[in-house]
């Protein structure tokens, strides 16, 4: 019993230490329950009850013939089904930092769930960014989040805000949520002129896990700060919540979005083509949104994930194309084959055909070849020495050298049936980048192939991780689905050769011709333009990590 004494005061100690006095104080009162009746209580007179109802942010209307300010959060505001922002933690500690750090966090989560909101806050702050790279929240920050934030937007908060474009009015985030975490989205994708959040400390390159000095950003006395005692905003939007109830109460008007506004906006998924920047890229292994739930499956599937991923990277390397197809069918990779039937023989022709593919993974013409039944080859500009070793398929290296790949090309032609990826890089949403039109210099005898993918769990792709575990995330997925759609080939009169077409030409007619087989739309960005975006690189990098 007295040992269990000691333990107690140390542990209320440590917590002093790491939390601070105030922090200290109200972690004391989760232990009083007391505290938890009072607040609840009818006869508990807070000055928070004293607060008037606001209108709906329906009811909301931006007038364009005078310059206004509008502040709001992004949690439960512009997010919907935010009430935890324990999800977008999760990407930053599993993306960011490592798959130990991501289990460290949903291990937490049962205390958070005990914890107030502030306390709550600072251990998945501390738990997410202690020893974390700076440079590595910003690749995060730029590269992953804006995908998830895209797709859980209040359409209707943000149909609201798109009218301001058309005058003078500024809109300022404010939230105590860390600034590094909302910032980059909220002002590359939503134009929002000045996000105010809580402040982490760091030290050198690294975060520390612990909020700056200020500590957390209590929103009310942000919005005194920022416009001083004289000044208030002329609009605030904010959710039914205490805090932002009497966030909004120091505003001209007020507005709040309710509990019914967000249900109804929930039922509408946020559609891509109401985004208010196009998603073109996007990187990070996980593709669901990760929930306390679905990352507690996450991780219970994972071992077992990795032993099927394993089954079925032997099936492929191991078993003749038909035999590996069906096998691998069984173990849930589904492969959806459509179009003509391109498994003839060469019948003596001087070169062999020209497979011109969509490029979604690294996988693809490995699936080209289970569907044709017969052995190809692919060119890639870089291909880590992993990949090249467990695949089942002959590769061969590209130099970026227009001329000397081309005569590489040409012989690998003359040997047998060849596969290329014109647009030089993988990409996940439905865009096809610029082919490049070095293949159309070639041959005549050119066969379009469109291929897709849909993957439930995880990315077989990355600009900034591991590309030799590319392939081994995308067969861990419990049913990954390959579409290979091959078209008919490409008519004499659309080629260079016989029927005098330029190269740029024939490679914009089957971008095209690709396109309107997958209902994707046609872009003139580069696998430059992709890593410049994602990995700030040019993709170009040593071999352990190198792009495709």
């Amino acid at each position: 019993m007295d040992f269990l004494m000691v333990f107690l005061k140390l542990a209320d100690w440590l917590v002093y230490q790491l939390l601070g006095n105030s922090c200290y104080r109200a972690a004391m009162k989760v232990k009083n329950h007391r505290f938890f009746w009072l607040r609840n209580h009818p006869s508990h007179k807070s000055p928070y009850h004293q607060l008037p109802l606001f209108p709906s942010f329906t009811k909301c209307c931006l007038t364009k013939e005078q310059p206004q300010t509008v502040v709001c959060d992004i949690q439960n505001t512009l997010l919907l089904n935010s009430k935890s922002f324990f999800p977008y933690f999760m990407l930053v500690a599993f993306e960011g930092g490592s798959i130990v750090r991501a289990f460290v966090l949903l291990l937490s989560y049962p205390l958070l769930l005990v914890l107030d909101y502030e306390l709550g806050l600072r251990l998945m702050i501390f738990i997410t960014f202690c020893g974390l790279k700076l440079k590595d929240m910003k690749n995060v920050g730029r590269s992953v989040l804006p995908k998830f934030y895209l797709e859980n937007l209040n359409l209707q908060v943000l149909e609201l805000f798109e009218t301001r474009r058309k005058s003078e009015t500024k809109v300022i985030i404010f939230t105590s949520l860390p600034r590094v975490m909302v910032e980059g989205f909220c002002k590359e994708y939503l134009s929002i002129d000045h996000v105010i959040g809580t402040e982490l400390h760091s030290f050198g390159r690294y975060f520390s896990g612990f909020v700056s000095s200020s500590g957390v950003l209590v929103k009310h006395k942000a919005v005194k700060e920022w416009f001083g005692i004289d000044r208030k905003p002329d609009i605030g939007v904010g959710s039914c919540g205490l805090h932002d109830q009497l966030f909004i109460s120091h505003c001209k008007e007020a507005y709040v979005v309710s509990k019914e506004d967000g249900k109804r906006s929930a039922r509408t998924v946020m559609p891509r083509e109401k985004y208010p920047k196009p998603l073109v890229f996007h990187d990070g292994r996980l593709a669901f949104f990760p929930t306390p739930l679905a990352t507690l499956c996450m991780f219970l599937w994972f071992p077992l994930g990795v032993l099927l991923a394993i089954s079925r990277l032997f099936v492929g390397i191991l078993l003749p194309y038909h035999m590996a197809r069906i096998i691998g069918g069984l173990t849930g990779v589904n492969i959806r084959i459509e179009g003509c039937d391109y498994s003839w023989e060469k019948k003596n022709k001087q070169n062999g055909v020209l497979f011109v593919c969509t490029h979604r993974t690294l996988l693809d013409p490995v699936f080209l070849t289970m569907t044709i039944g017969k052995p190809l080859t692919a060119v890639t500009y870089s291909l880590s020495k992993m990949s090249e070793v467990i695949s089942p398929i002959k590769t061969v290296r590209l130099t970026r050298d227009r001329k000397q790949d081309g005569k590489t090309m040409h012989k690998l032609l003359s040997e047998g049936d060849l596969v290329v990826c014109p647009e030089g890089t993988t990409c996940r949403e439905p865009y096809l980048l610029r082919f490049s039109s070095l293949f159309a210099e070639l041959t005549d005898e050119i066969v379009p192939v469109a291929m897709n993918t849909h993957v439930t769990m995880f990315y077989g792709t990355t600009a900034s991780g591991l590309k030799c575990l590319d392939p081994i995330f995308f067969l861990m997925n419990p049913r990954p689905t390959y579409h290979v759609q091959v078209l008919g080939k490409l008519a004499k009169e659309l080629t260079c050769g016989a029927g005098g077409k330029s190269s740029h030409d024939v490679a914009n007619h089957i971008q095209k011709t690709l396109a309107a087989a997958l209902g994707f739309e046609c872009t003139s960005l580069t696998r430059r333009d992709k890593y410049l975006m994602l990995a700030g690189n040019q993709g170009i990098v040593e071999d352990h990590r190198s792009q495709n």
